[in-house]
């Protein structure tokens, strides 16, 4: 191991981790943010639940502001991938790319990885950035208010998805996934048939079904779930959920002490607001922790 010892090291540079940079390096702690790069923030075009920017954000504009935000005050961001998280006798060591680090505590903050409709990845990237393909109707479903909207999805969580969406528009279809058949729960005049192509035509995303069937959108909603970054949790033995999202306390801890989670990584409503707060929750918690202290100080 090198002789880098860090008070915290956290995995993950999005919203959760910046925001908990922030708050260690004004609490004077040595903190290192170990980020791969690829983090769902920035393939946001422009968030408007991020309430100090009433015209809204670029995710990639709001992920500089909080960089530079938490270089301000100390913290130290470091471009690389976290391989292995090991438990020593005086904390943890931190396997990555760029070498060893002791940490005394370690916060996961690595996110999930959306399922993606079956698009090239460049045309995805690109139609998410138009605003033609998106995740979260909790986030955005305000700016797509009577369009015409497809939600990509079978069974309990696609239905439940574009039976919210029907909040903000009346032309709302559920769509299956190749390799499904009729839906189990159905909006009314939604096809049975399931998806064949998906193809992007101009400002509209085009849905050809396996009957010959085709339905373009406005907007097309991928309801087809996610998967937690949980590799680090996993081989540290952590208790996952069912989902095999990390589970944590009132204060952020996982159930192995010193390893603090955060973010779309736990349990939660995958928003960036909730984020932040559980990003504050625990950095007040590792900096009384590590000052002896016990709980999480309202006054810190």
């Amino acid at each position: 191991m090198n002789a880098r010892r860090k008070d915290c090291v956290i995995v993950g540079g999005g919203p959760a981790g910046l925001t908990a940079a922030v708050y260690l390096a004004r609490f004077l702690r040595d903190t290192e943010v170990i980020d791969a790069g690829a983090g769902r923030a920035a393939l946001i075009p422009r968030t408007h639940n991020v309430s100090p920017f009433p015209d809204g954000i670029s995710g990639t504009e709001l992920l500089e502001r909080m960089r530079r935000s938490a270089q301000s005050y100390g913290a130290t961001l470091t471009q690389g991938t976290v391989r292995s998280v090991t438990a020593v006798p005086d904390g943890f060591r931190v396997g990555t790319d760029q070498g060893d680090i002791a940490a005394r505590t370690v916060i996961l903050a690595c996110g999930v990885v959306n399922h993606r409709p079956p698009i090239a990845e460049e045309e995805h990237d690109d139609a998410v950035a138009r605003g033609l393909i998106r995740y979260c109707p909790i986030c955005d479903a305000y700016e797509v208010r009577g369009k015409a909207i497809g939600v990509l999805g079978d069974r309990d969580h696609g239905a439940a998805e574009a039976d919210f969406l029907r909040t903000y528009s009346e032309n709302v279809t559920l769509i299956q996934p190749s390799g499904t058949s009729a839906a189990v729960h159905k909006l009314p005049s939604s096809p049975t048939s399931p998806l064949a192509t998906l193809t992007i035509d101009d400002d509209c995303v085009v849905t050809t079904l396996e009957d010959g069937s085709v339905h373009r959108f406005d907007t097309l909603y991928a309801a087809l779930g996610t998967a937690p970054r949980n590799d680090i949790a996993k081989a540290l033995g952590l208790r996952l959920s069912k989902a095999g999202c990390i589970e944590v306390d009132a204060h952020q801890r996982s159930s192995h002490p010193g390893i603090f989670a955060i973010g779309d990584v736990i349990a939660g409503l995958d928003q960036i607001a909730f984020a932040m707060g559980q990003a504050a929750v625990a950095a007040t918690t590792v900096h009384n922790q590590l000052a002896g202290r016990s709980g999480t100080s309202k006054n810190a």
